[in-house]
């Protein structure tokens, strides 16, 4: 194993002198024994140093006000919610469920941002109850509904507007959100975006804080995000000689690039280069517009919890096939659908022993009844045997969020790891689980 593919498990990852992965002070074979395989597994001190990367840079690079708002998509469970309540960061969330997980985690309302596309009136219903910091409005007949809603209960609710800035970005096309066609957000290029906006000011049931966008997913690149929260300021700058409304908060969503493999690793942009850049943008263009400067919310999600969390296998057979080796392991497309949605690219390491120096290509593939059950394509690895466990790093976002009981599989367990404590934050699935919401 090379020190490159180590660089990219948690901060606290080391090999032990067996040649067994650790983790957050505790051996990952021991606590794989413990919780069984397929398994998860959070760093906490990798965790609160991805929270402080983002933290130190835009103390650095922004002079105003400034907020980071998780994007509970990446990644959301009672124990996270828990996390970012101790962190004193926000909340995004994209629908009732992941608002009813974050208020039980001990999230603050008043930091929560609800975003959505197609949010019900249960939703918006469940939002203003909760108290919610801000509502994300999309479209214009979400915020008729939300007005009326509002009022109802005597209200007058924080908005912001998702504004599509017509950016495009170098990522695979289904991360792509900010382009002309996206279904997300209001259109700059056909005046949607500032028609909704001084329709907004109109009303009595909401309080138009600012403008949102989100251009993309595992952005190498600043630029389009600096380009992005320009076009925002300009049609700030509009409504401003409008009407004299200004922007108390701009956010320009998160997509930060992590790396999936030693490769990427070598030529990925620190986390600074993506905040000063966007800073320097809002700065320069809220000097050429005359504007304040906006809170600056920004909400990373995979680039805060991905290279915390790891995907722990049991390989159960080894079998060739043709012209390839199959290492067949116990999880794959029901707890990480990415390669197969994707193409995405992970790499992995024997994490119970000592490998051999030899090394034999294969791909690494899960039980379930699909050929594109694959998770990791020819990668070399020491000869395995049955019994053998294999780590998979940067699998901390948009995994366990996008598992599924596909083939009635259980969904795997959860536990983070600190200061040499290994503690059970989900239980796996149980075939009682499975069987609940059955009623004939």
């Amino acid at each position: 194993m090379t020190a490159e593919t180590l660089a990219l498990f948690p901060d606290s990852a080391r090999i032990d002198d067996t040649g067994s992965l650790v983790v957050g002070g505790c051996g990952v074979r021991r606590t794989a024994d413990q919780f069984g395989t397929p398994l998860y597994l959070y760093d906490g001190e990798t965790l609160d140093r991805a929270v402080e990367a983002y933290r130190t840079a835009l103390s650095r690079c922004y002079p105003g006000a400034a907020q980071i708002a998780y994007a509970a998509k990446a990644w959301l469970c009672s124990a996270s919610a828990r996390w970012i309540a101790a962190k004193g960061i926000g909340l995004d969330v994209v629908s009732g469920g992941e608002l009813a997980i974050a208020r039980h985690g001990g999230v603050p309302a008043d930091r929560i941002h609800f975003h959505g596309n197609n949010k019900s009136d249960r939703e918006l219903a469940q939002a203003l109850d909760a108290g919610v910091g801000r509502i994300v409005v999309d479209h214009p007949d979400e915020l008729a509904r939300l007005d009326e809603l509002a009022i109802a209960r005597g209200r007058r609710q924080a908005i912001w507007l998702r504004v599509n800035p017509d950016v495009d970005t170098d990522t695979h096309h289904h991360t792509q959100t900010g382009h002309a066609a996206s279904k997300f957000g209001l259109s700059l290029r056909d005046g949607t975006a500032e028609a909704v906006a001084l329709d907004a000011l109109r009303r009595a049931g909401v309080e138009l804080a600012g403008l949102h966008c989100h251009i993309g997913s595992q952005l190498r690149d600043a630029e389009p995000l600096a380009v992005a929260a320009q076009r925002l300021l300009d049609l700030a700058a509009r409504l401003r000689d409008a009407t004299g409304w200004q922007p108390a908060e701009l956010s320009t969503g998160g997509g930060w690039a992590v790396a999936y493999t030693a490769e990427q690793l070598a030529d990925l942009p620190p986390v600074e280069t993506y905040v000063a850049r966007v800073s320097e943008a809002v700065v320069q263009r809220c000097r050429q517009h005359e504007l304040a400067l906006p809170r600056l919310v920004l909400e990373p999600g995979r680039s805060l919890v991905a290279r915390a969390g790891v995907a722990v296998y049991t390989v159960g057979a080894v079998k060739p096939a043709g012209d390839v080796t199959y290492a067949f392991v116990d999880g794959g497309l029901a707890d990480n659908p990415r390669h197969a949605l994707y193409g995405a690219t992970y790499t992995a390491l024997l994490a119970n022993r000592r490998g051999d120096a030899a090394r034999q290509r294969v791909h690494v593939a899960g039980p379930y009844c699909e050929t594109g059950d694959v998770l990791i394509e020819d990668i070399e690895l020491p000869p395995l045997v049955p019994g053998d466990l294999l780590a998979v790093p940067v699998s901390g976002a948009y995994q366990l969020s996008m598992a599924s009981n596909y083939n009635a599989a259980l969904r795997p367990a959860v536990v983070w790891l600190e200061d040499g404590q290994a503690t059970l934050v989900q239980r796996r699935e149980t075939l009682d689980d499975l069987l609940r919401r059955d009623l004939v």
